[in-house]
């Protein structure tokens, strides 16, 4: 065996052997992977191989469109029959609100290029006619995907792998991970065959590796002891049953091809043909998370006994929706851990912490996914960045300040049932909640505030109703717009025209400072660095040239900064920065971090009675001048006293709108913002939740990380020339040069219908075709219309360019308009009192 190589791939499941072929594909020529068992011994062998293409998110699109494409390939490479059953997916629909979540998921497929059609109830009929349709809305048909044998594919993949010079050694435990400082130190266990078990034998090894890949499945945790990390991937039992053949469908398939895939999402099943006969998914409730900790050393390729009685009501609904199933007796059972995580995403990309260490873990739709991801990962490991931005799949995005692994397998059980439900884009989920607030949650609460869940922390998303039931919130979404929809304009409204409060407590903070701190920033920033007492927006960009991430830097000593970013992406940020410090402080000199995150709380106050309402809080020598332009302009900070309070104040309003962000000791967090409320009654101060915030943010075209800003766009691209002094050396300006322009970032005024707003996930069209995306959206009470913000090619990105905005399978106008609509001279931000 090979003592030495450039990557290591641990897990010789359906996404390791995807990842070892695409390392191997993208040029790398030393590349071993480990499997401790046999290939596909994990959850690939009972997997029921579906290739659903059907996803809401951008990343996890590409990377399942990838995998349906490049298996269609195998075969001709590898001479190996990968399996692949190409029926399409028929995803049907019982109500109207489901047919709203296709055709808000069809937005999403137009943008990346996936195929679809739609269907009416006679036409699923009129094709296939054992399915009961009389109580169907319609349907939504991917011709391009269908179902494989994923133990086929994933042999079919080793075999070009191997053909690319990849070594897989199978029968070998990883025991162990060290780094030296420039490469992993990987000790290894020979495993041996005793009693029907898998045991180590005296046999080890270490292996040396540059770059280290898990792709470990159900061993994550195990995974996650080893490295010293929490990896919040944690399997759910998942059950299905086979069915013996069904002479109707033996006899209609006599003259007809295969049906293809069936969803009834609304009855939380899938169903395909198998030998004859019916495979039936559900996706029940109740559904237990098992491993917690680690997998038994005795469970191999082992199933869990079946719950037939947890699974009634689907097992039942399929008899509804295919009757001729009724009679047919069950074949076979399964009942095997399929590895979740809370929101549902896998976790690829880098370890926090760790360099050179790479996660592939916790993948529900795993052999859906294997192909893109190993391709997508591989462009990560081996170009710096993936062409499309996989920050939505990030392993940091579960800080491990906060993440637990009864919160990991509680919020895994639920994912787990949701994977059916009516995903709305203004879903939050319950589980685990609350678990993070700040001082003035139960204030808010009081107030009406319905919550969302940022990074662990309780947000309030918009203020309903005081009083509403525990529901209100869960009653309120839709597709369209939601029972939420008037008290965010309201709140919006206020913020316009009187004065808004927002909690941004869980704001990332990080204070960098010491004597190479100021030459560390100028590196690590594209901007200038602001002046002492000043603030400036800046941006950290990764070795591709393309957004890292977007700070906010408060200079409040010559050599002491504090920066800012948005509060989803807390630890990936935290790590990014540590990494870099680590690497220039031989360079600069002393550099010093400090995470402030949980040390102080932020309130928002914006609107043209801010002033007013700091004004009767401020004490100070000469309170009349304290917050004019003279002695608090507008880019500023100053330390300041609210009353009892000590305050960072910064003169700045993501909303537009005068207003400062105020800083304080997070213990004093209530106080404040009992003060600030009795003060501000009188000058028609409301709170206000991060909805309309978002939506105010698009009429000024301020960027938003994670949708305008991220790893597949330059600061250049998204139109922030402005924050990028090309006059000096940075992390990421060649290569950003040399990307060049290949879209721009717009502002858009949308003419849409009256009853719902862009969600940001919209193609946009010039003459029938596709010549950019939405990535925000929402509704301007400034111009009473729809707004949005998106890429396009860059000569359409002209005031006044006239596109069309698909929602609900209709055009709908939309024209560019300038950057910041709202107040394009700040004047009303840097208005003087």
């Amino acid at each position: 065996m090979k003592t030495h190589v450039k990557a290591l791939v641990v897990g010789g499941g359906a996404v390791g052997t995807s990842i070892a072929y695409h390392l191997a594909s993208a040029g790398w020529d030393d590349v071993m992977l480990l499997e401790r068992d046999e290939l596909t011994s994990g959850s690939t062998w009972h997997a029921a191989g579906l290739l659903p293409l059907f996803n809401m998110g951008y990343a996890t699109s590409h990377i399942h469109d990838y995998s349906v494409k490049f298996y269609k390939t195998l075969e001709a490479e590898t001479g190996l029959n990968a399996g692949f059953s190409v029926v399409g997916n028929l995803r049907m629909a019982q109500t109207d609100a489901r047919m709203d979540e296709y055709m808000l998921y069809a937005a999403t497929a137009e943008t990346v290029g996936i195929p679809h059609e739609w269907l009416t109830p006679a036409e699923i009929k009129a094709r296939w006619p054992l399915v009961r349709t009389e109580d169907l809305k319609g349907a939504i048909f991917h011709p391009t995907d269908g179902y494989i044998n994923p133990a086929d594919v994933t042999m079919a993949m080793a075999k070009g792998a191997r053909q690319r010079g990849v070594v897989i050694e199978r029968k070998w435990q990883v025991d162990g991970y060290a780094w030296t400082g420039s490469e992993w130190q990987v000790s290894v266990t020979k495993m041996v065959e005793k009693g029907g078990n898998l045991v180590p034998s005296e046999e080890t090894a270490v292996i040396t590796a540059e770059h280290v890949v898990t792709a470990t499945g159900n061993h994550a945790q195990r995974t996650a002891k080893l490295l010293g990390i929490k990896i919040p991937a944690i399997p759910v039992e998942h059950q299905y049953i086979v069915t013996e053949p069904d002479p109707a469908l033996v006899e209609w398939r006599k003259t007809n091809g295969e049906h293809p895939v069936l969803r009834d999402a609304d009855a939380k099943w899938y169903v395909r043909e198998e030998r004859g006969g019916w495979i039936l998914g559900p996706y029940e409730y109740g559904a237990p998370a098992c491993f917690e900790y680690s997998v038994p050393e005795s469970f191999r390729a082992d199933l869990f006994p079946l719950d037939l009685e947890r699974i009634e009501e689907e097992y039942m609904s399929m008899i509804h929706r295919l009757p001729s199933s009724e009679t047919v007796g069950l074949k076979d059972d399964y009942n095997g851990p399929i590895c979740y995580t809370p929101d549902g995403n896998p976790l690829v990309g880098t370890a926090p912490g760790l360099r050179n260490m790479w996660l592939a873990e916790g993948f529900s739709f795993g052999i859906t996914a294997a192909g893109g991801t190993g391709y997508y990962l591989a462009q990560m490991m081996v170009a710096d960045e993936a062409e499309i931005d996989m920050a939505s799949l990030d392993p940091k995005r579960y800080g491990a300040d906060w993440m637990t692994t009864e919160y990991a397998a509680r919020k895994n059980e639920e994912c787990y049932s949701h994977v059916f439900i009516l995903h709305h884009p203004d879903e939050e989920r319950e589980a685990c909640r609350p678990l993070r607030t700040a001082p003035a949650y139960d204030r808010q609460k009081a107030l009406g505030a319905q919550f969302g869940c940022v990074n662990g922390w309780e947000r309030p998303n918009y203020y309903g109703p005081v009083g509403a039931p525990d529901s209100f919130d869960h009653d309120s979404r839709s597709f369209r717009r939601g029972g939420w929809w008037d008290y965010a304009k309201a709140e919006a409204e206020a913020i316009r025209q009187t004065a808004g409060i927002i909690d941004a407590t869980a704001f990332a903070k990080h204070v960098v400072k010491g004597p190479g701190a100021a030459a560390f920033l100028d590196w690590f920033t594209t901007n200038k660095l602001p002046k002492v007492g000043r603030i400036n927006l800046t941006y950290a960009l990764t070795g591709a040239g393309t957004t890292r991430t977007e700070y906010t830097i408060m200079r409040e000593e010559e050599d002491r900064f504090v920066l800012i970013s948005a509060g989803g992406w807390h630890a990936y940020d935290r790590d990014n920065l540590l990494k870099a410090v680590a690497d220039k402080e031989p360079e600069f000199g002393r550099i010093e971090v400090e995470d402030w995150t949980t040390r102080f709380g932020v309130f928002a106050l914006a609107g043209p009675n801010s002033r007013a309402i700091l004004a009767k809080l401020i004490r100070d020598t000469d309170p009349e001048t304290a917050l004019s332009n003279k002695r608090f302009p507008w880019l500023s900070l100053r330390k300041i006293e609210l009353e009892m309070c000590p305050v960072v104040a910064v003169r700045v309003a993501y909303t537009g709108e005068l207003g400062w962000e105020l800083h304080h000791p997070i213990e004093m967090g209530r106080y404040l913002w009992d003060r600030l409320m009795a003060v501000g009654a009188k000058h028609g101060l409301k709170p206000v939740g991060a909805r309309a915030q978002n939506w105010l943010r698009q009429e000024k075209s301020y960027r938003a990380f994670g949708t305008e800003l991220g790893r597949d766009a330059t600061p250049l691209e998204a139109g922030l020339d402005r924050f990028v002094d090309l006059d000096k050396a940075f992390h990421g300006k060649d290569a950003m040069l040399a990307t060049g322009i290949r879209s721009k970032c717009v502002t858009l005024l949308i003419d849409g219908p009256a009853d719902a707003d862009p969600w940001g996930r919209e193609a946009l069209l010039l003459d029938g075709e596709k010549i950019g995306r939405l990535t925000s959206g929402g509704y301007s009470v400034a111009f009473g219309k729809q707004i949005g913000m998106g890429y396009v090619r860059p000569d359409l990105a002209v005031v006044g360019t006239k596109l069309k905005l698909r929602m609900f399978r209709e055009l709908w106008d939309a024209v560019v308009v300038e950057d910041s609509p709202y107040d394009p001279q700040n004047a009303v931000i840097r208005v003087d009192g």
